[in-house]
Formats: C-alpha cells, structure tokens, sequence
C-alpha cells in the first residue's frame, strides 16, 4: 500500500529472493520482454521471437524449493537457450549478429587506447606471476615434522555449473567426490605424504581451504586448482591452522586493481567492481599445502 503499491514486499528474506526473481530477465518472462526490446533498439537487431517463448512464465522461488528450472535465455547473458538448448557463450553475437560491447561492435584483439599502448598490452601477451616470495616474503609455517610444498594455485569455474549452484542434493553429490577438493600433481603429493582423497589443507596470507586431495597424473607438477563456487557449508571441516571452517576457492584469492583497469567510458574498457578481463589478477596465486590430520571435525 501507499507509495510502495504494487512493488514487491522486502519485509521478510523470503519477499527479497521473490524480488530478486520478480526484477530479473532470467526468471520473469515479462521483464525479459521488456530486456529484448529495449536490446533491439540499441542494436537494430531483432530479438521479439526469443522472448516470445516466456513471455507469460515466471520462475518463483517456491518453484525453486520444488525442484531445479531451467532460466530463460536473458538480454543480460551472451548465450541462447531456447527449445532447451544448453547455455553457450556469445552463440547470440555469432547466430543473431548482436554486436559485441566493443568500439566496433566486433571482436577485439588489439585494444586501441594510449594506456594499454604505454604498457605494452594493446596485443594479448604474457606476463610471468608475481614473485610472491619476494613481495611478501615466506608464506609456510615452517613446523618441524610437517613437509609443506608451495605450489601455483589457479580456480577455473565448476565442472557442474557456471557460478553458484547449491551443491548439497543428492544428484550433486553423487558426481565425482561430492564435495569440494584439490587437484594436485602426483610429484608434489608425494613430497608432502599426500594420497588421493588425504585431507589436505591450503593457505596463504589471504586464508585456508580444508579439503581432499585429487591425486592425478593429469595436474602438473608445481600447479593445483581448485573448482570454483563449491558451497562453502557443504564438507568443510575445520581448519588446524585458523580453526575456523576451511573456506572455499576464493577463500585463496585476493583483488588488485591495476591502472588499466581505469580505463573509463571506451567501449568495452570501462571499470566494473571484481575486475576488468583479460587480465584476472586475483587468480595469480601461490599457496602452501600440508597434509592434515585425517581425523576432522564439521
């Protein structure tokens, strides 16, 4: 009632997801109608016939509660998922010539702008990671009896899902371990008394990760990785280093800004909170791991 009439109701946690449902492309087919059109008109390219499909559903978070659904394919991704197809980036930039976010609405390879000149980065190019030990010195605890070994860690996205997804049903468990784990090399399990499924914890200055170890030939030695947005509630013990519940994959990473990421207003060079691809500077970690005792506590 009042000035609010007709607006979603934020009284309760449950009226804020149904509001974050009511408002988005993905989940409220009316919405994503609106989304299209108003795509259409930036572009000059017609996308009516995707929004057609949903344009009277709307996903609810009960329907949630009741079983997984399938999103509608949304102006906010890259991605076409009518007629149940599975989600693939930039299909709609290549099969519905929507432009790219880019000066020339195409694909960039070389970025045109005087920073990125006077840094040597208009092209892509490598750059070796940080020397962390000289930066900030020894990360491992050094404790007698205990070998630790420092390794590159890298967090590439789930397996099973893009971002987050509730892992804690019966589907998702039964997939691979079922909970969250550490791929590492064969060479440095060994030099740490590691065996495949061992607890196993990993840190740096930043936190602790408690987790199972992969033990693979696939992995090279020196590099882990970690799958990204693992629930963070769901078979993680406690840490022996912080006591706290050993956290997730982010739970290692850390954000730095660069000066190129300031960039503003130029096409697709414009800052945005996380960071500004292609550079995903908190991914360029180093972390000790240790085998933990195999006796945890939840």
């Amino acid at each position: 009632g009042g000035p609010g009439d007709g607006r979603p109701s934020l009284a309760r946690d449950v009226n804020m997801a149904e509001a974050i449902m009511a408002l988005s492309c993905s989940t409220n087919g009316q919405v994503g109608v609106q989304g299209w059109r108003a795509l259409g008109e930036r572009t000059g390219v017609s996308f009516a016939d995707l929004a057609e499909e949903n344009a009277g559903r709307r996903i609810s978070f009960t329907d949630t509660q009741v079983q997984p659904r399938t999103v509608f394919v949304s102006p906010e991704w890259s991605g076409l998922e009518n007629g149940g197809r599975r989600y693939s980036p930039f299909t709609m930039n290549v099969e519905r010539r929507k432009p790219w976010h880019t000066l020339t609405g195409r694909m960039h390879f070389f970025l045109d702008h005087d920073w990125l000149a006077e840094y040597g980065e208009a092209l892509p190019n490598y750059r070796p990671p940080l020397n962390h030990a000289r930066l900030f010195g020894a990360q491992g605890l050094g404790e007698e009896g205990r070998p630790e070994v420092t390794v590159r860690y890298l967090t590439p996205h789930s397996k099973w899902s893009i971002h987050s997804e509730y892992q804690d049903n019966l589907h998702m468990l039964r997939l691979f371990r079922g909970g969250p784990v550490i791929w590492m090399s064969r060479q440095d399990a060994e030099r740490i008394g590691v065996a495949d499924n061992d607890w196993i914890e990993a840190y740096n200055r930043n936190g602790v990760v408690a987790c199972r170890a992969v033990v693979t030939h696939r992995m090279p030695e020196g590099t882990v990785f970690m799958y990204h947005a693992k629930d963070r509630n769901l078979m993680t013990p406690h840490s022996e280093i912080s006591g706290w519940p050993g956290g997730a994959d982010n739970s290692l990473t850390r954000v730095i800004v660069k000066p190129t990421h300031m960039i503003g207003g130029y096409g697709q060079l414009t800052f945005a909170f996380n960071y500004y691809g292609p550079s995903g500077f908190q991914r360029d970690e180093f972390v000790v791991i240790r085998r933990r005792s195999q006796e945890v506590r939840f």
